[in-house]
């Protein structure tokens, strides 16, 4: 028997008070995991925590180990509650210093913008022995200690970093996704969804109902490593729904 692909895996934490009281909504979730799927790591576990320097050094530690790959986003700008660096620093067991590339990185920028202030300064500490991150869109550089990334908080600057670390992370095989769908109650089709997962090794289908026009319906999304075994449990599926008299819709509802 050929021996499994290895499986990157990778985690994200969600750092900032302002998330968990609703205030803002949070986009990195998505464009995280989207990122890290064409990189071929699974995003397999998010957690949102307070800045709360305590509760961000027991999320960093309890995730760095167990995951190949761990993110963080929020609390690296200039203000008094962005704790992050210190918080990481103290999960690592390093120091915080300022690092002399992100100090001229931050100098460049705000030469025409004022200059570089105490706040500003901020931006440039990181955990003792850490490398950059480039950001090309506001000039604080996102932070990478060993398999640990601290990006921003702001969506469209993280995509900046994100794209700054495109093909510089191993990964193993894509997860490719296939998607069907039908008027159907998925309870009408239990059965048939976890027979034909389970007919197909590697491949992992999800349901995901909803009610439109009056009437429920249902998305199954199928997922592989292996296109032949996608396309195969796809067929299979496809030939279970319409034996139940459903008419099945590529790509999904």
């Amino acid at each position: 028997m050929a021996e499994s692909p290895r499986i990157y895996t990778a985690a994200l934490i969600v750092i900032g008070d302002e998330i968990l009281s609703g205030r803002t909504h949070d986009k990195n979730i998505a464009q995280i995991a989207s990122w890290l799927g064409v990189q071929g790591i699974r995003l397999k576990e998010v957690r949102v925590v307070a800045d709360d320097e305590a509760a961000i050094i027991a999320a960093v530690n309890a995730l760095r180990t167990v995951h190949d790959y761990l993110f963080t986003t929020g609390g690296i700008g200039p203000t008094h509650d962005d704790i992050t660096v210190d918080a990481v620093a103290a999960a690592l067991g390093v120091g915080v210093e300022i690092h002399p590339e992100a100090r001229a990185m931050l100098e460049a920028y705000y030469a025409p913008r004022g200059g570089l202030n105490e706040a500003r300064l901020r931006m440039a500490r990181v955990p003792a022995g850490a490398e950059l991150i480039a950001n090309r869109q506001s000039g604080a550089p996102g932070i990478r200690c060993g398999n640990v990334f601290l990006m921003a908080g702001v969506p469209h600057i993280t995509a900046g970093m994100l794209d700054a670390l495109t093909g510089t992370l191993e990964g193993g095989a894509v997860l490719l996704a296939e998607t069907l769908g039908c008027w159907v109650q998925e309870s009408e089709v239990a059965d048939l969804l976890r027979e034909t997962e389970r007919a197909h090794a590697g491949c992992q289908i999800g349901s995901y109902p909803f009610f439109r026009e009056g009437r429920a319906g249902a998305n199954f999304v199928v997922r592989s490593t292996e296109p032949d075994g996608l396309a195969a449990c796809v067929a299979a599926l496809d030939a279970g729904l319409v034996a139940l008299g459903r008419s099945v819709i590529a790509g999904g509802i």
